[in-house]
Parts: structure tokens; sequence; C-alpha cells
């Protein structure tokens, strides 16, 4: 008879959930549509101080152009700068739909994976409850005395009712 462990189980639990996180993840990135790929490029790139110092650069030297403060150089937006403002309301409005697509997808991967979580809770929930069920009559089968925790026992060896606890959280969380 062999003595070794199987390898199934030779990899360390916690790694086991890295493994299976990051694959998660990755399935998630490959499912995303072109849209989402260039939302998520452009939200990425816009969101960072590079962005903001280059905006800010370009602001600063079309004012300076357009204000005569330059000399020689010839005024092509003067003052209040309408190409600017045209320019700039544009991009905003790009902008704030790119970063809209990236948060949507953002959201939708976040439901998914609360949803996974409350199963695997529920699982786990299921497991334990079952687990001392049988503890318990294992304890009565080998006469050992469970009298003085058998009601909290038997409270939580009831399966619990997710629709009657969802109620009572949503009656007692604060409202916001």
């Amino acid at each position: 008879m062999d003595n070794q462990v199987p390898r199934k189980f030779t990899k360390n639990p916690t790694q086991k959930n890295v493994d299976a996180i990051a694959k998660l993840e990755h399935d998630a990135l490959g499912r995303r549509t072109l849209t989402e790929r260039m939302g998520d490029a452009i939200a990425k790139l816009v969101c960072n101080p590079g962005f903001l110092v280059a905006h800010v650069a370009l602001i600063c030297g079309w004012a300076l152009a357009n204000l005569h403060v330059i000399p020689g150089l010839k005024v092509f937006d003067p003052f209040p700068f309408g190409i600017l403002a045209l320019i700039m309301s544009s991009e905003s409005v790009f902008l704030t739909t790119f970063v809209l697509i990236s948060q949507s997808r953002m959201a939708r991967q976040s439901d998914r994976r609360s949803h996974l979580d409350l199963q695997v809770g529920m699982l786990s929930e299921q497991e334990l409850t079952t687990i001392l069920q049988m503890l318990q009559k294992l304890c009565e089968h080998v006469g050992v005395n469970v009298d003085s925790s058998k009601q909290e026992v038997q409270s939580f060896s009831e399966a619990t009712d997710v629709n009657k606890l969802a109620i009572e959280l949503a009656d007692k969380l604060p409202e916001e």
C-alpha cells in the first residue's frame, strides 16, 4: 500500500485558492467586449497624474498663446477660448462615456463575485449544519453528555433561512 499523499492534496490550500481566484479574474478579463477593452484602456490612461499634468500644461499653454503673452505668436482662439471649450467639453463627454463603460463592467463583475461569495457561504453553512448534526448523533451514540451545549448546538444544527435572515438584516440596518 502506497502511503504517499495523493497529488491533489499536496498543493497548499491557500495557493489553490489564489490560483482559482486568478483564473476567475483572467477569465473575466478575457470575456470583455472590444468596447469594454477600449473603455478599460482609456480609463487606465486618463486616471493617472500624468494625464492631469498634461491637461494643465495644455490649458496653460493654450491660454498663454491666446492672451498675447508669447510675442510673435498669432492668436488663434481669443478669450474666452471658444475652441478650447469645445474641445474640452467634447473630450469630457467621450471620457465620461468610456469611464462609465469601464465602471459598469466592473460593477457586473463585482455582482458576480458577490453572488459566488453568497453561494459559497450558503454551501459552507449547509455543510457545517450537516457536520454538527452528524457530530451530535455521534456524541449521543457513544454516550457523551452534551446537555450543557445541547440548546446552542441544536440552534446551529438547524438550516438557516436566508430569506428570513435578509429580511431581519434589512429591518435592522440603518437606511442610507
